[in-house]
């Protein structure tokens, strides 16, 4: 079984220190080939490691700026939850990342909780902005 000293302890270290750096580069060795993103604005499962690294890519660029702190974090075998604050276009805005790895250490499922409505909302915005970016 993972905990916060084994795997699962190696997977939030490398996690975190990506978001320091906010290099989303580092987030192919990181994650899982069947990863599974849920996103708060989207309705369905994103299935793949290349869909994954979209939307965590594209969040690396919206979420992170300066204010981005997490607050709190939960670890329980093979997954943790931390609690997230950040202050975006004068909205505070609270959530959770909610995170799975497998045995060898790579992040299998990826889910972001938020609040309020209207943080939602604009999280929506910029992340459809983002993503429609990439595309291009």
């Amino acid at each position: 079984m993972n905990n916060s000293s084994g795997i699962g302890g190696e997977v939030l270290a490398t996690w975190h220190q990506l978001v320091r750096e906010r290099n989303a580069r580092g987030l192919n060795a990181l994650l899982a080939d069947d990863a599974v993103f849920h996103s708060p604005v989207v309705h369905t499962p994103q299935a793949g490691k290349a869909v994954t690294l979209q939307y965590l890519g594209a969040a690396f660029h919206v979420f992170f700026n300066p204010t981005f702190r997490y607050v709190r974090e939960t670890v329980a075998a093979d997954h943790a939850v931390l609690e997230f604050q950040v202050e975006m276009d004068g909205i505070s805005v609270n959530g959770v990342d909610m995170i799975t790895w497998n045995d060898v250490g790579q992040i299998v499922e990826f889910k972001v909780m938020l609040r309020p409505l209207k943080a939602i909302n604009l999280i929506h915005q910029k992340m459809a902005a983002m993503l429609q970016a990439n595309q291009q």
